[in-house]
């Protein structure tokens, strides 16, 4: 990208759209496939492909019919500006501005096209140059840097398993409202005390706190090992 050049002057609300939802896709272990991004940007099937066919005449993506679809070094860089500008957004909406974490996404996702390279270099800087939101997703780097991000899920953990929660997913506040009801935010240390048969809900330690999770809400919380004894794990 053109260093002249924002993002918001380079490509439309529309194609940072497109950009972020495949490389989220991809991201997440998923197949960028015109069907899964139709659903990602909420657009018919017959504008997705349209829409693909464009962003690979701007070499943006890397796109044949019927083929997962991914992002090109440009296509990439776009997309991790807006990821970058998004997650900023949330963690200066939640620090300073008082919003809680189950509100900050929606706005973020209105806000993240239309701010300045200066106004992005501003709030970093009064956050403290933050590496991660307030869901524990890393904030891409200015030179666009991402940091791989954990996929184990609270789910797929065995009964006794000590844990640390390091992201949960950001896009449903309620789950976001359900989670933080029960402790369950970034860093924070878990125990696995029992599970109930056939998929059935968890039971945590989560501090001094029993807590019970359901399996669909233990699915979008992703979790590491602990390290105990580190100061973010006690």
């Amino acid at each position: 990208m053109p260093q002249s050049k924002s993002i918001n002057e380079y490509a439309s609300e529309s194609i940072q759209n497109y950009l972020k939802a495949i490389y989220h896709l991809n991201a997440n272990g998923h197949v960028a496939s015109g069907q899964e991004i139709a659903c990602a940007v909420k657009v018919s099937a017959p504008g997705v492909t349209k829409m693909l066919q464009h962003l690979a005449a701007n070499e943006l993506i890397v796109y044949r019919p019927y083929q997962p679809v991914s992002l090109t070094e440009l296509g990439e860089k776009i997309a991790l500006e807006v990821i970058r500008h998004h997650r900023l957004l949330e963690l200066y909406l939640m620090e300073n501005l008082g919003y809680g974490w189950e509100q900050v996404h929606a706005e973020a996702e209105r806000l993240e096209h239309h701010i300045s390279e200066d106004f992005e270099n501003s709030i970093e800087r009064l956050l403290g140059f933050p590496q991660f939101d307030p869901h524990g997703d890393p904030i891409p780097s200015r030179d666009g840097k991402m940091p791989p991000i954990p996929k184990q899920t609270l789910f797929s953990q065995i009964e006794g398993s000590t844990v640390v929660v390091r992201r949960v997913a950001d896009e449903d506040p309620a789950l976001l409202i359900y989670l933080a009801e029960r402790g369950l935010r970034p860093n924070v240390v878990v125990v696995i005390e029992s599970r109930e048969p056939f998929g059935g809900s968890l039971t945590l330690k989560v501090g001094d706190r029993h807590e019970r999770i359901s399996p669909d809400a233990a699915r979008f919380v992703f979790v590491e090992p602990a390290v105990l004894g580190s100061k973010s794990e006690k």
